[in-house]
């Protein structure tokens, strides 16, 4: 009888040569994928959200004062804090779009949207008919400029 032939230790065999690049590529698209996220982030923060700002709270004003049009509450009470407030942003128009600041139309209609708030505030709508008129104008004055600036 012969006896088998003695077992020979087994040596860990280490991971193949596809699974290592399978790992240098996973990680790759990991850390390429974190590097364009701070690449965007940071794109991002440069950003000047001022213009977008200002346009955003008009709309949020405007929208106050057709939904007190709308509810059929149109006391001064709860009109005269949203036209105040347009009043303020429409001052700040020229400074939100200083590339627009020298074009003759922005300036005509910025003062055009300047000189409807203030009307509004003079003689502020005593009933829903004048808020309702009131909000037209000053919808107007909005569809003049975006009219031709609005992308």
């Amino acid at each position: 009888m012969s006896a088998p032939p003695p077992a020979s230790p087994s040596r860990p065999r280490g991971p193949s040569a596809a699974q290592r690049y399978l790992f240098l590529f996973l990680v790759g698209l990991v850390a390429g994928a974190v590097a364009t996220v701070m690449i965007v982030r940071a794109l991002q923060a440069r950003a000047d959200r001022f213009p977008s700002s200002v346009m955003q709270v008009t709309q949020w004003h405007a929208g106050q004062l057709r939904a007190r049009v709308e509810e059929n509450r149109c006391a001064a009470t709860d009109l005269l804090p949203h036209l105040r407030a347009l009043r303020t942003l429409a001052d700040d128009l020229e400074p939100a779009f200083p590339d627009l600041r020298d074009d003759q139309r922005f300036a005509q209609a910025a003062s055009q949207m300047r000189r409807t708030l203030d009307a509004s505030l003079a003689s502020p709508p005593l009933d829903c008919a004048g808020l309702e008129s009131a909000t037209r104008d000053i919808g107007n004055a909005c569809r003049a400029c975006h009219q031709d600036f609005r992308g």
